[in-house]
């Protein structure tokens, strides 16, 4: 049997998302072990802290892992992509696609990635289109002004953002 095929899925996933979880799900049937890398990227200003956000990717990972059958390790990481895809042994990382936007962005980063190591693939699959729309930021802003959140996001996180955003705001 030869060497199993780790794969890494990496994002600030603040919070995690519908949108994800679709490209979790199928980046899984492309490896043997799907890694999941959550970034500190404290650029973006995130609701969650760290070990926030590393908890509640593995709260919905977990169940994803047992009924596909697969190893899904959440791993946190603070750095380079592409050293944190040589730490975890991955031969591939696997990128979500939204829109043109995303794929622009992406583009510049395979470039990169690729002038730092070879060696390590680089794969986009698309959002499916009913989660093309969702994006955490666009998520954490509709519950902030008082939307519903929850065709976004699993119960377990729009109680999360709800009780995060009411602390936040004194309520």
């Amino acid at each position: 049997m030869g060497k199993a095929r780790v794969g890494l899925s990496p994002g600030t996933f603040d919070p995690i998302t519908f949108g994800h979880m679709d490209i979790l799900r199928r980046a899984s049937k492309l490896v043997d072990r799907l890694v999941v890398g959550v970034a500190v990227n404290p650029g973006k200003d995130p609701l969650f802290e760290f070990d926030e956000r590393v908890e509640m990717v593995k709260h919905v990972t977990e169940p994803m892992s047992s009924e596909l059958g697969i190893e899904i390790d959440v791993r946190p990481f603070d750095g380079l992509l592409i050293h944190f895809a040589e730490e975890v042994g991955a031969s591939i990382i696997i990128r979500g696609l939204r829109a043109v936007a995303d794929f622009e962005f992406e583009y510049q980063m395979v470039g990169m990635n690729r002038t730092l190591n070879p060696d390590i693939e680089i794969a986009f699959l698309m959002a499916d289109a009913k989660y093309q729309a969702i994006a955490s930021r666009l998520v954490k802003e509709i519950a902030a002004l008082g939307g519903d959140i929850s065709a976004f996001v699993s119960p377990e996180v729009v109680k999360r953002v709800t009780e995060r955003l009411a602390a936040r705001s004194g309520t």
